[in-house]
């Protein structure tokens, strides 16, 4: 200890060059500079903040996490401390848990559900591969459950790959035959690849397991709209209108599925 300078100065000057060590990009050094701080003054909830924006940098979210935690307990009654915890939670609380699900992995490779909401978090970051990869793992590791192939269809379906879809959900379906969404979303990539009477039928089980819901009677509509079906389309929409009219008239504005209705005086009537 510096003659003359208590451990709470001396932790201070620790964190000022922590500081500027990190505004120059050499992290390593700045980790322990900040430890150096708090060891000096395990109270000091700046150089606990500080350590835990460089652990952030670097990736290591644990010990990022950690770090902000015991800055808010030792100043509880701070904005900062908490507006601090907030920002790395909404810049980096996704990049965690994909860390976090890979660590799960790693002690365990035949963990399902891991492997499951690992590829649901890649997708959520559009990392669309990666996504599909983790998927087909979760399948394969457990066929029977219905869940991780209809994950996977929904995906396949955001990128257009509606073969693929059909293929999954045929096999939810299989597996749990009362799944409403899994028969609508089937129908959907039936009638995006022209199948509409296989649409029609995947419709009419869904009907079977809930009747009267709004994206069923919207879909049948757009069905009947591509089918050539316009009164059929058109008593469709008409029930679906009544379920939520701002929302599905809104729809209408722009769907390309009912271009061929747009002419038609029952259609415009629907819109008003």
């Amino acid at each position: 200890m510096k003659k003359g300078k208590d451990p709470a100065g001396q932790s201070d000057e620790h964190n000022s060059r922590g500081i500027e060590l990190a505004d120059r990009g050499w992290l390593d050094e700045a980790i322990n500079e900040f430890r150096k701080a708090i060891e000096l003054d395990p109270s000091s909830a700046h150089a606990h903040d500080n350590l835990a924006t460089v652990y952030a940098e670097k990736r290591l979210y644990r010990e990022a996490l950690r770090e902000y935690l015991l800055a808010l307990s030792l100043e509880p009654e701070s904005a900062t401390a908490h507006y601090n915890l907030a920002c790395f939670l909404s810049a980096h609380a996704a990049d965690m848990a994909i860390e976090e699900y890979k660590h799960a992995i790693e002690l365990d490779p035949d963990y399902p559900d891991a492997h499951l909401n690992l590829g649901l978090a890649h997708a959520d970051q559009e990392r669309i591969d990666e996504a599909l990869a983790e998927l087909e793992i979760a399948i394969r590791l457990a066929p029977d459950d219905p869940l991780p192939r209809h994950e996977l269809a929904a995906l396949q379906m955001d990128e257009g790959d509606y073969r693929g879809a059909i293929a999954q959900l045929k096999e939810v379906v299989r597996l749990d035959p009362g799944s409403f969404d899994a028969y609508l979303d089937l129908g959907i990539c039936y009638a995006q690849k022209g199948f509409y009477a296989e649409a029609e039928r995947a419709y009419g089980k869904a009907r079977g397991i809930k009747e009267g819901d709004l994206l069923l009677d919207y879909n049948l509509g757009a069905l009947y709209a591509l089918w050539g079906r316009p009164q059929e389309s058109l008593e469709a929409l008409a029930r679906a209108i009544a379920h939520d009219p701002q929302k599905v008239r809104g729809w209408l504005q722009s769907d390309p599925m009912f271009e061929t209705l747009r002419e038609r005086p029952e259609f415009d009537a629907l819109l008003k």
